[in-house]
């Protein structure tokens, strides 16, 4: 399975990297436009033959639910879980032409990535540059800078149908991970208001609705090479469809205090619902393969 998904990309990426090149070379409004069309319908292929070699060379037992209803040209703001390396390919496999294409935020250092690097380049992809608290006490002008690399994504986002993806938590569960950060809940870290609250500022009176994805691995779930290998037999994926509450869905998240308090809140009822679905599924788990 490696192998194959290996040449599946070198068969669409090496054209999507010549055509991303074009976009670099002529960097016209309305060129743009349309190479931003092709080289998302390519990347859905890529998600096809991918989800199709996944049903070929593996038997995983999938229990999905809430895809009913959904609009391919609707825009979503989209937040999950992060359980395992295997999150995103399993929300590509299940939702892959049934909302618009999904837009994640990447690590800055991930765009040097061989091949994939460009290839996220040329599809939009917003690359974030996350600054400790040592960095900004050094450099306080750091500040604030990734609220304008979100501004600056989300700008782009509004010329075509988006989904626009959140791992809330911002890094992989572990039970390691949950006790450092003293999280309230059971299986899960707790969530970081901050990036889907600026979304929801930038792209607020276009967004369609919020999907809530829960995403379980109650036989074990590693990364790419255990999906391969067959060692991630069950995958339960649940979408929820939120409508996004006119009270938080508009303000100033980094300077209204009473607004940031109130969206938390809202964030954190939604997490706990999660954390109850989720001790449903796992109940007592051993810790997730690394």
């Amino acid at each position: 399975m490696f192998l194959l998904v290996v040449l599946n990309t070198l068969c669409i990426g090496l054209p999507l990297i010549v055509l991303a090149l074009g976009r670099l070379l002529v960097p016209l409004a309305p060129w743009r436009r349309v190479s931003a069309g092709v080289l998302i319908r390519m990347a859905e292929g890529w998600i096809s033959v991918n989800s199709r070699l996944l049903a070929l060379t593996q038997q995983i037992r999938w229990e999905v639910s809430g895809l009913e209803g959904l609009d391919p040209d609707g825009w979503y703001l989209v937040i999950a879980n992060h359980r395992s390396w295997v999150d995103i390919i399993a929300m590509q496999v299940t939702l892959n032409r049934r909302v618009p294409f999904l837009k994640f935020f990447i690590k800055d250092q991930l765009r040097w990535v061989p091949v994939l690097g460009l290839a996220w380049w040329a599809l939009d992809m917003p690359f974030m540059k996350r600054y400790s608290k040592e960095q900004l006490a050094r450099r306080p002008e750091l500040r604030g800078t990734d609220l304008e690399a979100t501004r600056r994504a989300c700008a782009k986002f509004q010329d075509h149908p988006t989904s626009v993806m959140n791992f809330v938590e911002g890094t992989r569960f572990t039970p390691a991970k949950r006790a450092s950060t003293r999280s309230p809940y059971r299986h899960l870290l707790k969530p970081r208001a901050g990036g889907i609250a600026f979304v929801m500022e930038a792209l607020g009176p276009i967004l369609t609705e919020m999907l809530d994805v829960t995403l379980a691995y109650p036989e074990g779930g590693g990364g790419f090479w255990d999906l391969a290998c067959g060692r991630v037999p069950r995958i339960v994926l649940d979408v929820r469809r939120r409508t996004l509450p006119t009270r938080n869905a508009a303000g100033d998240y980094a300077a209204q205090d009473g607004f940031r308090g109130r969206f938390q809140e809202w964030l954190a009822g939604i997490w706990q619902e999660k954390d109850e679905q989720l001790e449903l599924l796992l109940g007592a788990e051993a810790a997730p393969r690394r």
